[in-house]
């Protein structure tokens, strides 16, 4: 075992371990990673990100889920930017690699935008959206949103039938005021988190399914509110899609791995 240093981040409440992997030495075991990620036994948090060395950007953001898996993450990644930024690595604007490729970034004091991978292609079925965000969301519109069961009812579609073997992430939404409400089941979490980037990009993009003449919108997670834009073209995929919100330091330690 050997000490390390961690930093804890958060972007709208939805958590990560932050280690400096710029040497490459560090492999992370499917067990440590879900101790590290246990609340009660380890540090806690809704994944682990290794900062790694990339010949194609500014730096490789390797982030695994709680559970050892890999997809993209899009609060992840704003706050993967905000600690390249503290170890020296970007400045205010730039870009990474990720498992799904390369994004550009720009921040400032309280935001961090992201650019998001294209979408080509939707789905609808019973009145479900499937999109596919870097993760593979489905998002069904409800009201009393406040009142639902997020894990039972989330629970249901993951580990139905069609979902059960690679998993999907839940998003129920529910319109109010001109902006889009969410609460998400996160695959790999397996538990309602406080938010999920990536959830409410694909949430805003089956807003705009459902409101044609909107390609901007504010939605807001049990963890804060989330800024989502995009293009839409004539062939109904998306490009030029953003995420923009705020992603903050927790604090720092070490650990023995």
């Amino acid at each position: 075992m050997q000490k390390r240093s961690f930093y804890k981040y958060q972007g709208t409440g939805n958590d990560f371990i932050m280690l400096d992997n710029s040497g490459g030495e560090l492999i992370l075991t499917t067990n440590q990673i879900i101790q590290l990620c246990d609340r009660k036994f380890g540090i806690g948090s809704d994944g682990i990100i290794l900062l790694e060395k990339s010949d194609e950007a500014a730096f490789y953001m390797n982030f695994y889920n709680p559970d050892g898996s890999q997809s993209f993450c899009g609060n992840g990644s704003r706050c993967a930017v905000r600690f390249a930024q503290h170890i020296g690595l970007v400045e205010n604007t730039g870009d990474f690699k990720a498992i799904d490729g390369i994004h550009q970034f720009t921040s400032d004091k309280e935001q961090v935008r992201i650019q998001m991978r294209e979408v080509k292609t939707t789905a609808q079925q019973d009145g479900k959206y499937f999109i596919h965000t870097g993760s593979p969301h489905c998002i069904v519109y409800v009201t009393q949103l406040s009142e639902l069961d997020v894990v039972a009812e989330g629970r249901k579609i993951r580990y139905s039938d069609t979902f059960k073997k690679d998993g999907i992430n839940v998003n129920f939404v529910e319109e109010c005021d001109g902006k889009l409400y969410i609460r998400t089941y996160e695959r790999g979490v397996e538990d309602e988190t406080l938010s999920c980037g990536t959830g409410v990009t694909a949430a805003a993009l089956s807003y705009n399914l459902r409101h044609s003449e909107i390609n901007e919108l504010d939605v807001v997670a049990l963890g804060g509110q989330l800024q989502v834009s995009w293009q839409r073209n004539d062939d109904g995929s998306y490009t030029n899609i953003h995420l923009s919100g705020p992603a903050k330091k927790v604090f720092e330690g070490t650990i023995s791995i």
